[in-house]
């Protein structure tokens, strides 16, 4: 008997089987058990039980997943979760085992965070940050607005998969200028809708000074931990404007109060910051009016278009099958 779980709102698959990186070849079941750890509808209770009748879906209410999974189900086969992201388990024993480990990179609530980026851009193109410090002083100080207009600007797209796609699509809806970075660009083929250049990471120092806003929707990875550094700030046009809606450990934190305090930068809009799940912001950004701070809340929304249920159904159909699955991670790449 073969089993599978679903965590962080997606799932994960433990048994009897092949333990592999891709699907097992096909095999013959009478069950294929899928624990839950994250809250599930009913809706989406009904998708994974509809896949075939060997599933049977069971609720173990308990989240997060425990950093010890590996050694807990020594059966493990496949683990799937709900973030696009793979670094929240690198504190775990799942990182870098024989378990084959699937994400939802590309199919999670990318219109809304791409939204709230540019609502990030406008933020501080418009001079809003002036609104609470003038409510505080008590008067207006109309000297200190000075609002851009957005069409002809550049925009600078960090990683642009899913997330930064959607960024740029909508930046260019704006009349901005839009280029990006991308781990493995691919020469030949067309530009996506709104880019007017898409490079490989090492053409990021050549984009900075002369982008106007700079969105940060890349992996974080050993090579992007704190990417943006005092070099990398320095090398930003002056008076350009960082949006974060990736991992704070992509950004020295340190190094953009800095820049922040010199006036080398006109605001920052984080939607993540270092450690952003056990204390509050640094005190350094968080009391800056220049820098808008949320509680990693971009993914939210009105509408629920997270394709993670989907993904994992598909998947799921996949690994009955014995094809690969959609997804897995490259634990030398990262994600």
């Amino acid at each position: 008997m073969s089993s599978a779980r679903v965590t962080n709102a997606a799932a994960t698959h433990y048994g009897s089987g092949h333990s592999q990186r891709t699907a097992p070849g096909k095999h013959s079941m009478s069950t294929l058990n899928v624990l839950n750890i994250q809250r599930l509808s009913a809706a989406d209770r009904a998708k994974i039980e509809a896949v075939g009748p060997a599933i049977r879906l069971t609720d173990l209410g308990g989240w997060p997943f425990p950093l010890d999974l590996r050694a807990r189900a020594p059966r493990l086969k496949w683990f799937h979760q709900r973030p696009a992201g793979a670094s929240n388990l690198l504190r775990g024993d799942l990182w870098g085992s024989d378990v084959t480990v699937t994400t939802s990179r590309g199919v999670g609530s990318t219109l809304a965070m791409a939204e709230y980026a540019v609502a990030g851009i406008l933020y501080f193109a418009k001079s809003l940050h002036r609104v609470a410090v003038d409510r505080t002083a008590g008067t207006f100080d109309h000297r200190a607005y000075r609002p851009l207009l957005i069409e002809g600007k550049t925009a600078c797209v960090v990683g642009a998969g899913g997330i930064g796609l959607e960024v740029g699509r909508l930046c260019a809806a704006l009349g901005m200028r839009v280029v990006g970075t991308r781990r493995h660009p691919r020469p030949g083929e067309p530009l996506p809708p709104g880019f007017s250049e898409l490079a490989g990471p090492e053409a990021l120092d050549h984009y900075l000074p002369a982008s106007d806003f700079v969105v940060v929707c890349c992996q974080w990875t050993p090579e992007t931990n704190r990417l943006f550094d005092t070099g990398r700030f320095g090398l930003m046009k002056p008076g350009s404007v960082l949006v974060n809606v990736a991992r704070g450990e992509i950004v020295d934190e340190d190094a953009l109060a800095a820049a922040l305090e010199r006036g080398h930068l006109r605001g920052a809009a984080l939607d993540v910051y270092v450690g952003e799940f056990e204390h509050p912001p640094p005190a350094r950004l968080w009391s800056d009016p220049r820098v808008l701070i949320t509680p990693h809340v971009s993914g939210a929304s009105d509408e629920d278009r997270h394709g993670a249920i989907d993904l994992f159904c598909d998947n799921l159909r996949a690994y009955l099958a014995g094809r690969p699955l959609r997804n897995v991670i490259d634990w030398a790449r990262g994600y």
